[in-house]
Formats: C-alpha cells, structure tokens, sequence
C-alpha cells in the first residue's frame, strides 16, 4: 500500500478539527449549510480519493482517528486488500513489463580494425605468388640477356639510364638541365609533401580522399607517361621515333 505524505496527513487531521468545531458551534443554527459548505471546501482543496486514503490510513494506524472525511457520516470503511510484501518487508508496485533489448543494446558494433594475420598476411601471400608466376611466364617468351662488359671507348647508341631514371632523362629533352633536374622534380616531391597538411581529411576511405588521391594518380601518370616515351619512342640518337621501327625485341634488349 502506497504511503501517504506527511503533510496531507496534517492537513486533514487540521481539517477534521476545523470541521468538528463548525459542526459543535452550528448545532442549533443550520447544520445542513454548515456540513455542505464544508464538504465544498474539502472538495476544492483535498480531492476525495485522497481524503478516503486518509481515513483509512488513520483507521488502521492512528487509535481513535475519525475514519471518514466527515463528522456528520461514519460509514464503516471497506477492509483493504492486504499489500503484496517482498523480502525484507519491503512493498512492491509492477509498473509495467520492460524488455531488456529496449534499455540494453546487445547488437556487436562492426570494427575498423582486422588483424595482420591471417587477413593482411594472406593477400599479401597471394600477391607475392601471382607476381611470381607472372614473372616466370613472361620470361619463357621475353629474352633479356645481360649485355657484355662495359667498353669506355664505345658508347651505346641510345644510350639510355635505367628505367626509374628514363622520366628524368627524358626532362632533359625538353627543359634545361636546372629545370628538369632540379626544380620540376622538387616542385613535385614539394607538392606530395605538402599534401597531408593541405588535406586534412581523417577518414581512410579512398572514395573520402578525393583531393590525395587525384593528386597521387597525376604525379603517377605523369612520371609513367615519361617513362614510357623513354623506353618505347626513343631511337638512335635519343631521337622522337615509333615502336615498331625498332623493333619490340630490340627494346627489351637494350
């Protein structure tokens, strides 16, 4: 059973007395005014479910407590269902019936991070195995031989540096050696440098790093496209020609 405020206790045992001292003064006037007016002001100031509450709390824990709102009416009060006790003497109240999905989430939050092996370990195998064997069929049909001893008294006609340097060399033909060597390739390896500081971006998603990744893939098709001028339109002479006048074996043997 819920218990009742102290203060509307007080309140009501006050009201009693008012009440009970209006009753004894209007005896010989008209009580049937006296007692309507007031039940009215009960009404407005104590609702009538509380008032019952109340007489029945007094009834059962106060001694000589009056047991109805108004002297006038002393109707015996109903027995009141005894309240449910829990251990320890404790009172329980069931609200309602709460599912344990709606105040607890039991759904796993999806990671971002996967572990080295076997998942990165695993392609990386793949990887190293398919390039092997790429490597293997590609020399069954491309020759390339190692070229006799060096003869510092007869130089190679196109004499061509190795492939990582072709972009470089191929530079050379187009700027003077102070552009081409130094300031298109430090305004590029500038340019990379800069690129984390400019793109401040923290996602790891390609399709979320629009401005790295377009730059990376100019410098690389930019430095490809060099290279590839250098080893397949080059001729005698460091000259401009076309593939096949050369030959395609004849490339890969230089």
């Amino acid at each position: 059973m819920t218990e009742i405020p102290e203060h509307l206790l007080k309140r009501a045992q006050e009201r009693r007395a008012r009440l009970a001292g209006q009753a004894g003064g209007a005896s010989s006037g008209e009580p049937g005014a006296t007692e309507s007016q007031a039940s009215a002001e009960d009404g407005e100031k104590i609702p009538a479910h509380l008032l019952q509450r109340i007489a029945q709390a007094g009834g059962q824990g106060q001694p000589g407590a009056v047991a109805t709102a108004t002297p006038a009416t002393a109707a015996p009060v109903a027995p009141s269902r005894p309240a449910a006790v829990g251990p320890a003497g404790h009172t329980q109240r069931l609200l309602t019936v709460v599912k344990a999905g709606s105040i607890q989430d039991v759904k796993a939050t999806p990671g971002d991070k996967v572990h080295v092996w076997p998942h990165l370990l695993v392609v990386e195998f793949v990887a190293a195995l398919a390039m092997t064997a790429f490597l293997l069929v590609f020399s069954m049909f491309v020759n390339a031989p190692l070229l006799g001893l060096a003869n510092p008294n007869l130089t190679p006609n196109p004499s061509k540096a190795p492939w990582y340097f072709l972009g470089l060399q191929e530079l050379l033909t187009m700027f003077h050696p102070m552009v081409a060597g130094v300031t298109i390739p430090g305004m590029g390896l500038i340019g990379l440098g800069a690129a984390g500081y400019i793109d401040k971006n923290p996602s790891q998603k390609p399709e979320d790093r629009k401005f790295a990744v377009s730059l990376l893939t100019v410098f690389m098709m930019f430095w490809a496209t060099l290279v590839i001028i250098g080893s397949f339109f080059r001729g005698e002479g460091f000259n401009f020609i076309m593939p096949w006048e050369q030959g395609v074996h004849d490339i890969f043997d230089l």
